[in-house]
């Protein structure tokens, strides 16, 4: 069993250290586990400090792509390098390196193949009171859209099976932690939480520069992930509320006519006729996004199959034998 611990870093040559002190150097039912960061455009010494500290995997962005792409890029490579489970946690030492032991355990066990290290956001002393209801009104908002339980879903602190992140694909370019349980929770992935402490705010975030700016940037993640899976859903309802608003009216105005009052209530034949027509066009749009539902779902059949084949035995010893003329030559794993 491999273990791939990634640390996304943008410029923590201060903190990366502060990671790496309590990283667990064994795991009960863990044969290895290797360190990785990913280098989304620092331009201090972070990965000079990482391979002093013994870190031998690197990617390599050019620029600053995003804890999205990060997290993508990272995936690919542990997956590549025989990764059977992948912990994410962040280069400013927000999470506890040595819980990460309680974070794989679920997946160990058989018991989850997605593990959220809940932060226990109501006991943090750093977040205001607004920022706390925002974060839990934000985990529900996404339990629902997901059908799942998970209490932090803004939480980076995860582990990951090698099962679960082939059957993961992300869209996103903000964060992955909202949509990936939006994907899990609607492709019955098992996933749970563990409980945690968080270390001492070392910076702020480099993700959003506002609470505000972060809550619009989640809704939009939320919304897509939430599209992706359950439009037809929305043109259901849509159509089955029209319906029955048209109903009412063309009822309505029925009344009036057989009462000798029709003509002065004309309005209500022409409000009925309009959602008369918003239903045709919500039906028409359902049958379109169980088309594209039916559709996504072979795509992402096929996308689990060639991800098998392509982080099969294999096609690991294609690419570590690539990677090995890569070092020979003096390059670096670049995206």
């Amino acid at each position: 069993m491999r273990l791939f611990i990634q640390i996304p870093c943008l410029n923590e040559e201060k903190t990366l250290p502060m990671v790496m002190e309590k990283m667990p150097k064994s795991i009960p039912g863990i044969d290895e586990i290797e360190v990785m960061i990913i280098d989304d455009g620092c331009t201090d010494r972070t990965v000079e400090v990482a391979k002093s500290l013994g870190i031998k995997h690197v990617v390599k962005h050019t620029g600053t792509m995003g804890l999205a792409r990060a997290f993508r890029d990272g995936v690919d490579y542990a997956l590549k390098h025989g990764a059977d489970i992948v912990v994410n946690t962040d280069g400013d030492n927000q999470y506890p390196s040595d819980k990460i032991g309680d974070l794989v355990r679920p997946i160990l066990d058989g018991k989850a193949d997605i593990v959220v290290g809940d932060r226990q956001t109501s006991t943090i002393k750093e977040f205001s009171w607004f920022k706390k209801r925002m974060q839990s009104f934000g985990s529900w908002v996404v339990n629902k859209a997901a059908g799942t339980h998970i209490p932090d879903a803004a939480s980076g602190f995860r582990a990951y099976s090698k099962k679960a992140l082939l059957q993961l694909n992300i869209v996103t370019e903000f964060s992955y932690c909202m949509e990936t349980i939006i994907q899990a929770g609607n492709k019955r992935i098992a996933i749970t939480s563990v409980p945690i402490t968080t270390n001492k705010k070392t910076r702020n975030s480099r993700l959003f520069h506002n609470i505000f700016e972060h809550m619009g940037k989640s809704a939009g993640a939320i919304i897509r992930s939430f599209l992706m899976f359950r439009a037809h859903s929305v043109f259901k309802w849509s159509s089955v509320v029209s319906a029955v608003l048209a109903l009412c009216v063309f009822v309505r105005y029925l009344v009036f006519f057989f009462s000798g009052a029709g003509r002065g209530h004309m309005q209500s034949l022409l409000v009925g006729a309009m959602l008369f027509t918003w239903m045709v066009l919500s039906l028409a749009l359902l049958i379109i996004s169980e088309l594209l539902r039916i559709h996504r779902r072979l795509i992402e059949d096929q996308l689990e199959r060639t991800k098998e084949i392509e982080y099969s035995p294999a096609a690991r010893k294609l690419w570590a034998d690539d990677e090995e003329n890569e070092l020979r030559d003096g390059h670096v794993t670049r995206h």
